[in-house]
C-alpha cells in the first residue's frame, strides 16, 4: 500500500477560461474538493475549486491556469490524496489502489492471476485480472458472490468465478 491514493483525474478543458473537467473517484464525489490534491510523487500540489456539477463529473478551476491550452496540458493528469487524510473504510470496503497487484486465487487455492486494475463503468466494480496461461485479461465482477473473501494481510484475493471466465474452470 501506498501513501498516496488516486481520488480523480482531470479529464481536459472546459471552455476557454482555464477551467477542467474533473473526474472524482470517491464515494462521495465532492469530497475531492476537501483533499489536498497532488500528482502520484506527491510533489506537484494542484489548488482546486468547484465551478459546477455536469454530468459525470465536475466543471473545476485549477489554480494558476488561465487559459485552455494551459488546461490542456493537464488532460490525463491523475489527482492523489494522502491516505492519513481519507475517511476510515468500513470492514468490507478498499481502495481501488490497495487492490491493484493482488494475488487471485480459485476457492482450490490454485493462483489465477493479479488484479491489473480496478473499473467502473457504471453498474459496478470489476477486477481485471492478468497472469500466467491468459492470452487477455479476464473482468471479474468485484462482488461477495465471486470475490468471497479479500485479505490484505497476506495480499490475497479468493475467487469463485462462473465457469468459462478462466481456462480450466
Amino acid at each position: 500500500m501506498t501513501d498516496l491514493v488516486c481520488v480523480g483525474v482531470i479529464a481536459g478543458a472546459y471552455g476557454v477560461k482555464g477551467q477542467v473537467r474533473l473526474k472524482s473517484f470517491c464515494a462521495d464525489p465532492q469530497a475531492i474538493f476537501g483533499y489536498r490534491l497532488s500528482d502520484e510523487t506527491g510533489e506537484k500540489e494542484f489548488h482546486i475549486t468547484l465551478s459546477r456539477p455536469m454530468k459525470n463529473g465536475f466543471v473545476a478551476q485549477v489554480k494558476g491556469l488561465k487559459n485552455k491550452e494551459e488546461a490542456d496540458d493537464l488532460k490525463g493528469v491523475k489527482l492523489y490524496s494522502n491516505r492519513d487524510d481519507l475517511p476510515d473504510l468500513d470492514e468490507d470496503e478498499y481502495y481501488h489502489a490497495d487492490l491493484i497487484g493482488m494475488d487471485v486465487l480459485d476457492t482450490g487455492g490454485t493462483i489465477l492471476g493479479q488484479v491489473k486494475s480496478v473499473m467502473n463503468h457504471g453498474a459496478a466494480d470489476l477486477i481485471e485480472v492478468h497472469g500466467p496461461g491468459l492470452k487477455d485479461t479476464v473482468l471479474l465482477p468485484f462482488t461477495r458472490d465471486i470475490i468471497p473473501t479479500v485479505d490484505m494481510a497476506t495480499r490475497r484475493i479468493i475467487a469463485d468465478p462462473p465457469e468459462g471466465f478462466f481456462p480450466g474452470n
